[in-house]
């Protein structure tokens, strides 16, 4: 993607609605040349909040987020990471057991340690019945 598809803002000039220019953070901090643009500018993000919170349930990290970010908060470097592990899914998949189940199936019956089948005569739920409804007696 290019840089004018993540900052729409891009194309606009970085004055102000009363005439002062925008601050930079390569004004004031040594960054690298790979730096992306809209790091360059925090003009560009705003802040996230839209409406007052209750107050009964603010709290300072909605203070701090909802204030945009000077140029001392910007980054001066920016390193991409690698996208192996990702480019590893979208190949393969995420991960699926294929090792044999050796667990026997609990009954929701008679509960998770009484393991009853219909061989067992002796302990026999009645709704285990072939014959007919299930109803207990």
């Amino acid at each position: 993607m290019s840089q004018e598809q993540h900052c729409p803002d891009a194309t606009v000039s970085l004055e102000k609605k009363d005439g002062e220019v925008g601050q930079r953070t390569s004004d004031y901090y040594r960054v690298e040349p790979t730096l992306p643009r809209r790091f360059n500018n925090p003009g560009w993000f705003r802040g996230y909040r839209f409406k007052e919170p209750n107050p009964l349930f603010r709290t300072t990290n909605m203070d701090y987020g909802g204030k945009p970010p000077t140029v001392h908060e910007m980054p001066t470097s920016f390193h991409v990471s690698p996208h192996a592990f990702s480019n590893h899914l979208v190949k393969f998949g995420p991960y699926r057991n294929t090792g044999i189940n050796t667990n026997t199936e609990k009954s929701y019956v008679t509960g998770a340690e009484n393991f009853i089948t219909c061989f067992d005569t002796l302990n026999f739920h009645p709704s285990y019945r072939t014959g007919g409804p299930s109803f207990c007696e």
